[in-house]
């Protein structure tokens, strides 16, 4: 799935001040990324809100993205859940025209076992369309996929083709990188941890920061991918203070503050996230004016 090697930037979902979808920042937004150079997008992510969006306005942000997009780069939609019977009725009744892939995210909250996980993208799996990218992000789901529960997924459902990895443990990383089956995509979650894990063999980042710095993160991810050490560290030295300001104080809160300093969007983000402090603001709008020099 050489589609979606390299960069995927998890997009926010713009608000208005009355905490509407702002749609024409949203195009900007997409404009944005697609024009500095990323491979694919994901739309309705953990950095979109989801959580807190109506069912029509995930119909109405896939419809806006698709649009802008214009079949320019791959889309990948995200659609996951704790409840196994839910989304599978929701991959076999709904419209993915226009969409590459789904990322489904680990079940949250219920904390079930590995069998559990397993069973629940195997029904997944079954019922989609589309090639499935697992999620894993154990500081948000209170559980973890452990590599052997990844082996055997991507053993026995053919069109789970990888898995976005935000586990913070390098040493599983690792472990998936050298196991799973030529071709299985191991995409880093975390952006302190992209360029290292592109170096081990992985195959890009699903990025939060790239999504600011969409010029800058992606060039890193192809200098890593064609093991060019030297360039891609000299880029992620230069990102690396950025990555720790927009996750001081949580996400999206921070990338929107930075999307705000850069011009693109505004900061509004739904209860119960609030927006970044002042002076975080004030800490993000010196890095992006050092940066325009």
């Amino acid at each position: 799935m050489e589609r979606f090697r390299g960069t995927g930037v998890a997009l926010i979902t713009p608000f208005k001040s009355n905490m509407d979808i702002d749609f024409e920042a949203l195009e900007r937004l997409t404009n944005y990324q697609i024009d500095q150079g990323v491979d694919y997008l994901v739309v309705l992510g953990t950095t979109g809100e989801t959580a807190t969006l109506k069912k029509e306005e995930k119909e109405l942000i896939k419809s806006k993205v698709l649009e802008v997009n214009r079949g320019r780069i791959p889309v990948v939609l995200g659609l996951g859940g704790n409840n196994t019977a839910s989304i599978t009725e929701e991959l076999k009744t709904g419209n993915f025209d226009g969409f590459d892939a789904i990322l489904s995210v680990s079940p949250y909250y219920n904390k079930p076992s590995q069998e559990g996980i397993y069973q629940h993208y195997k029904m997944i799996a079954e019922a989609s369309s589309l090639p499935v990218i697992l999620y894993n992000v154990p500081p948000r789901t209170g559980s973890n996929i452990l590599p052997e529960t990844v082996l055997r997924l991507a053993k026995d459902c053919k069109n789970i083709i990888g898995i976005k990895e935000a586990a913070g443990n390098f040493e599983q990383v690792l472990e998936l990188i050298k196991h799973t089956p030529d071709g299985f995509l191991v995409i880093s979650g975390e952006d302190k941890l992209a360029l290292p894990l592109v170096l081990a063999g992985g195959d890009g980042a699903i990025s939060v920061i790239g999504q600011a710095l969409p010029g800058e993160f992606s060039q890193m991810i192809r200098l890593g991918l064609s093991k060019a050490c030297e360039q891609a560290f000299q880029i992620y030295y230069g990102l690396a203070e950025s990555i720790d300001l927009i996750f001081a104080e949580g996400n999206p809160s921070g990338i929107k503050s930075m999307m705000k300093s850069l011009g693109i969007t505004e900061r509004y983000v739904r209860l119960p996230l609030v927006p970044a402090t002042a002076d975080l603001q004030q800490k993000i709008n010196t890095f992006v004016a050092r940066l325009k020099k």
